[in-house]
């Protein structure tokens, strides 16, 4: 099946006045599994009959396939998109760099030469962010090593690989991420500072993966507790 001929069937049909539309996620990338939908991000003026509303996430079945669109106005876009940056996660952003065009206005090339810009430049982990974040997995990390119930135990590390992870890639300049893509850029910053973590995580080895994330924590700057303020 030609899935892009299929999404720009979907969005003359239900979206006829967006102005871009991008396909992005697995069936930009050509990795589809068997369960995967079409992610499909639209922008333009006049997408929404109430005037004031700017965007728009919704799930729609066309053809047999499942779309999850997000749909913005410029304006949308632009607050969407700057509140990705600054959470350090710009879903959006890079949907729009990294995705395959299938309908363009003409403002394309200046909307991915500005945002790959910001993409480029990474995120900034300021000094209290930092600390405040070295302060959860400080905390995490002590519940863990006073866990004695598995499912305590497992939930406690499962918390504190993410948080852990978030850190490594920050503090890297990296973009963090959620769910699979976590692990993946992981693994992209460092295949050896992420199996450090991960072997022993899934091994529920946890004395051993509680002594890898206090490694990481003294990276960072080491532990921070008492005297920080929220």
């Amino acid at each position: 099946m030609d899935h892009l001929a299929v999404a720009e069937r979907f969005v003359a049909a239900r979206y006829p006045r967006a102005d871009v539309a991008i396909v992005a996620g697995s069936t930009a990338r050509g990795e589809r599994t068997p369960t995967s939908d079409i992610d499909l991000l639209l922008i333009g003026g006049e997408l929404f009959e109430a005037e004031d509303q700017t965007s728009e996430a919704s799930t729609h079945e066309f053809e047999g396939e499942v779309f999850e669109v997000f749909a913005y106005t410029p304006a949308g876009f632009d607050e969407w998109a700057e509140r990705g940056v600054a959470q350090h996660r710009p879903v959006t952003v890079h949907m729009l760099v990294e995705g395959t065009v299938i309908r363009d206005d003409g403002r394309m090339p200046s909307l991915r030469l500005h945002w790959q810009r910001v993409l480029d430049a990474g995120p900034a982990l300021s000094a209290h962010e930092s600390a405040f974040r070295r302060y959860v997995i400080t905390d995490v990390l002590d519940d863990l090593r006073d866990a004695r119930d598995p499912l305590e135990q497992h939930v406690e590390a499962s918390i504190l690989f993410e948080r852990t992870a978030e850190l490594m890639l920050l503090g890297e300049g990296r973009w963090i991420a959620t769910g699979k893509w976590l692990p993946r850029r992981l693994r992209n910053l460092s295949s050896e500072r992420a199996e450090r973590l991960i072997v022993p995580l899934l091994d529920r080895d946890y004395a051993t993966f509680a002594a890898r994330v206090e490694d990481e924590l003294v990276r960072a700057g080491g532990r921070v507790q008492s005297g920080f303020v929220r």
